[in-house]
């Protein structure tokens, strides 16, 4: 059955809730065959839980021994589309798309090697700024090493991550349009593991990450002190095929196209009342972009 956060907000909705003038010829269809209410909530919830995870913008090993970065990293964060944005039976649009990417300070640091491996470590911030109508604080790190397989420029190694992320300001828009607008409290928290494949040139290195993705939300509605639950929470994989290069001895650049394309955990048909559970299962992709300076002395 439905949640008793959504139930409610179906049985309160009223008949002239906000809709974003983009999405009212849709909205007038009305909900399309095998719509699920808990899967279109639970999707919104884990897309932006998905948005900020630390993939790893770097190649198996960021940095010669001994040497460290710190600059930003560049989160790409598609728009949705109306059919992601409509909720309540295509009733009501929720205000998601904020803003298209989200930058965030990101500091590397690769240990005198262990032997032959190589050991780093990671922080990422986003610091509390009010932008485009929010207030977000994110915080991330990272824990990886890295192997070379000698005499071959092949690399491998495997890494650890997690983000915990908070944002206050108006998501779920207003139940009757001209309102004033009540912020939403909304806490997501990821954490996953990749293993890493690269090869290292003097110029550029190019990866592949592959792993698992765990992620956890809440969300509270501030109009209506509602909490919606989140009853399929992504854990799934999750990838990232990029390449990292450098200019010069202290500038480091890296990108990569990012995906968490399936989620093992969908809503069940028990769970949403009806409908189709895989309507809305959670999917992002996404690129991703870092710039750095690079210091330090590397190990001879």
């Amino acid at each position: 059955m439905l949640t008793a956060a959504a139930a409610l907000l179906l049985a309160s909705a009223p008949a002239h809730a906000y809709v974003d003038e983009a999405c009212q010829e849709l909205a007038a269809q009305g909900a399309p065959e095998g719509y699920n209410e808990q899967a279109q909530q639970d999707y919104l919830q884990n897309y932006f839980a998905l948005a900020t995870t630390l993939s790893p913008i770097h190649s198996v090993v960021p940095h010669s021994a001994g040497r460290g970065s710190l600059g930003v990293d560049v989160l790409g964060i598609p728009p949705l589309g109306c059919k992601r944005r409509l909720v309540l039976s295509y009733g009501k649009t929720e205000d998601t798309n904020k803003t298209p990417i989200a930058p965030r300070l990101r500091g590397i640091f690769t240990f005198p090697k262990l032997g032959p491996v190589a050991i780093y470590a990671g922080a990422g911030y986003v610091p509390p700024v009010t932008f485009a109508g929010t207030r977000n604080v994110i915080t991330s790190g990272e824990l990886g090493f890295g192997l070379p397989a000698e005499g071959t420029g092949f690399e491998w190694g495997g890494r650890f991550h997690y983000t915990m992320q908070k944002t206050i300001g108006e998501i779920a828009t207003p139940f009757v349009e001209g309102d004033p607008a009540v912020d939403d409290l909304y806490l997501g928290s990821t954490f996953g593991f990749d293993v890493m494949l690269g090869f290292s040139t003097p110029k550029v290195n190019p990866y592949l990450a592959v792993g698992i993705t765990d992620a956890s939300t809440f969300f509270y509605i501030g109009d209506d002190g509602l909490v919606g639950n989140n009853l399929s929470p992504y854990i799934g994989l999750s990838s990232s095929l990029g390449v990292q290069g450098k200019l010069g001895e202290h500038f480091q650049w890296a990108g990569e196209f990012y995906a968490a394309p399936y989620n093992f955990s969908p809503t069940t048909e028990e769970e949403s009342g009806g409908g189709d559970p895989n309507f809305a299962r959670a999917q992002f992709y996404t690129g991703r972009l870092r710039a750095s300076f690079v210091f330090g002395k590397s190990e001879s």
